[in-house]
């Protein structure tokens, strides 16, 4: 796939992987793509854990499924992140940012916009919409192939220092290196944001599953595997294709006006 191809078709795969582990070539190349990503005087700060065994893998869904349940009826995530739901066709071509929620049980669908907002929580648990994104989310990130923790070294990520945002900038290179290499070979890639959204111990129990020593900080999780065109999408599922003209994102000479060519 040509560098510009795999740019422009990056996605994050919501979807159920194909059953079938990746293999060692693959996960080879891709994690040989994340060590060329530049880093502050090349000092690559980033450590990968690889989680396949199927029984780790089962209890990092239960993790992921628990702490969706917990996050959405508590309402925390949609007080968060509300502002970037769309609802139809014409909001997202509009603003060209946030994500499209294109799919969910018809039963739900004319409480579409209730649901999903700040004062939907009451709705939202009579519907048991928790309840359904929860056994998605355990599904998800159980059927898994590849479960994929990062870490910084504390050594270099010191957070009161530049070093710390130089070690983010770096390691945001190299997840993106993951990514691309990833998707060019046919294997899709998603974040698992929701034990980190829960916090306290549900993501306790993340680290301490990945039982690294105490000079490194786990930083994110994400979930792998072949990309299967024909999987059945989740129950409550979104899209986000959309991107903004160059003209509102980026600026000739000073801030604000747009860039035209």
């Amino acid at each position: 796939m040509d560098i510009l191809e795999a740019i422009r078709n990056r996605r994050t795969t919501n979807s159920r992987f194909a059953d079938k582990p990746i293999s060692t070539e693959h996960l080879k190349t891709i994690l040989e793509s994340a060590s060329h990503a530049p880093s502050h005087f090349n000092s690559q700060p980033w450590r990968f854990v690889l989680i396949q065994d199927k029984e780790r893998r089962n209890e990092l869904g239960k993790i992921a499924g628990e702490s969706m349940r917990l996050m959405m009826a508590a309402g925390n995530f949609w007080k968060r992140y509300v502002k970037y739901f769309r609802f139809s066709k014409e909001e997202i071509e509009k603003s060209k940012d946030g994500i499209y929620i294109d799919n969910m049980p018809t039963v739900l669908k004319p409480f579409i916009k209730y649901i999903f907002s700040e004062k939907g929580g009451e709705v939202m648990n009579k519907l048991r919409v928790p309840y359904i994104l929860a056994i998605d989310s355990k599904r998800l990130v159980s059927s898994s192939p590849l479960i994929l923790g990062v870490l910084l070294s504390k050594a270099e990520y010191r957070k009161e220092e530049l070093s710390g945002m130089y070690c983010m900038l770096a390691l945001g290179m190299a997840i993106e290196n993951i990514w691309l290499t990833a998707n060019s070979l046919g294997i899709g890639v998603q974040f698992i944001s929701l034990p980190m959204e829960a916090g306290g111990q549900q993501w306790q129990k993340c680290i301490d599953m990945i039982d690294a020593p105490p000079e490194f900080e786990l930083i994110a999780l994400f979930r792998l595997g072949y990309i299967d065109p024909d999987m059945k999408r989740p129950t409550i599922d979104w899209s986000s294709p959309q991107r903004k003209k160059l003209s509102e994102f980026c600026f000739e000479e000073h801030f604000g006006k747009g860039w035209n060519p």
